[in-house]
């Protein structure tokens, strides 16, 4: 039986060859034809004032039915994005809806798209998407499910291509709260905009990636060396590897190398991060093709939370606390050296090199592809 929503293995996109100039004008025109224009925060009240306020797209990307257009990127004391506009479906502009949001770059260097945001004189958060329940001992803990916010890997070289063209990158404090939905202190669960589309897909079985649970677990918690793939699910190194990018970080000490690889039933693609020192899965998605208004995919790829951890990860004293606490995202006995532009990070090194796909990766690709 077919899944209702397909997989496809597609080729990465590129920024559409038409100048910011037209790319302005096209969308500007839709808007004049009747398309809806669909802001979450408080410009919903007049939702043209995006424009006037100088947010009118200068880059085009097309993915499936999806089409994402881009003002040039920005930088806020917190985050660097863009801001973005994602339309589904085609046909005529009347009746068409647009919806304004923010795309920005996450610690890991993946793209991401906010589901909300907290502002308070007590909190300052963007809003990672959905939740799920972790167990710590006797208790419940709901948190915030990351990757659910992670945009198509498709995109993410488009998108760091159009970063590196920007000659100056504008300071701005105002587009979170225009376009996004602020909630109240410490609700970190998403609305039904971001939820709705996701558990529609999640309802018919035959939608979900290897039944919906983890294909990739650590035997032993807490051991590296003892992490396995369901059959099929295991990244293929030989066949697989359908993109091959790069970009700079100061972070992460240099020149970078991004690699897509697909799984070997091809239902997975991953996304691994090369730098002069780390090497991490920053990411990975299903290959389904349904994207919903906040730019993302619908279906998520479950896998145990330690096969991705980014090369700096959480991990410091908090002296707030009496008697102060450990707070770390890295496993037990596995944190290395403090990152020397964040004091609050440290090196998962330790950790990362020690997985079994961390070691192929470096000797099947790595030493292959140089």
């Amino acid at each position: 039986m077919k899944p209702r929503i397909a997989r496809e293995v597609v080729a990465s996109v590129a920024p559409a060859d038409r100048s910011p100039a037209q790319i302005a004008r096209e969308f500007r025109a839709q808007l004049d034809a009747g398309a809806e224009l669909l802001p979450a925060g408080t410009a919903r009240r007049r939702p043209r004032q995006l424009l006037e306020q100088g947010y009118t797209p200068k880059h085009k990307l097309q993915l499936f039915d999806a089409t994402y257009y881009l003002t040039n990127v920005r930088q806020n004391e917190d985050i660097r994005f863009f801001v973005a506009y994602v339309q589904l479906g085609a046909g005529t502009a009347r009746g068409q809806q647009i919806f304004p949001r923010i795309f920005y770059k996450d610690i890991s260097l993946t793209w991401r798209s906010a589901s909300h945001y907290i502002r308070s004189n007590s909190e300052n958060w963007i809003g990672k998407g959905d939740t799920r329940i972790i167990y710590e001992g006797d208790h419940e803990l709901v948190t915030s499910d990351e990757g659910t916010t992670d945009l198509p890997l498709e995109i993410q070289s488009a998108l760091e291509t159009i970063c590196r063209w920007a000659t100056r990158i504008r300071y701005d404090e105002k587009a979170v709260a225009l376009i996004l939905r602020r909630a109240p202190d410490h609700r970190i669960e998403p609305y039904a905009d971001f939820t709705g589309p996701r558990r529609r897909a999640a309802s018919d079985p035959r939608n979900l990636v290897y039944r919906g649970q983890a294909f990739a677990r650590f035997k032993r918690p807490g051991d590296p060396t003892s992490l396995e793939f369901a059959k099929g699910y295991e990244p293929d190194f030989d066949a697989g590897v359908v993109e091959r990018s790069s970009s700079r970080s100061r972070i992460y000490g240099g020149a970078l190398r991004r690699y897509r690889i697909v799984s070997k039933n091809r239902e997975v693609q991953y996304y691994f991060v090369a730098g002069p020192k780390q090497v991490w899965i920053a990411s990975l998605q299903a290959t389904t093709t349904e994207i919903m208004s906040f730019g993302l995919r619908t279906v998520d790829a479950v896998v145990d939370d330690d096969l991705l951890v980014p090369a700096y990860e959480y991990h410091f004293l908090d002296e707030d606390e009496d008697p102060p606490v450990w707070v770390t995202q890295i496993p037990e006995g596995y944190a290395g050296q403090v990152s020397p532009h964040d004091p609050y990070r440290v090196d998962a090194s330790p950790w990362l090199d020690k997985m079994p796909v961390i070691r192929d990766f470096r000797r099947k690709v790595l030493g292959r592809l140089g």
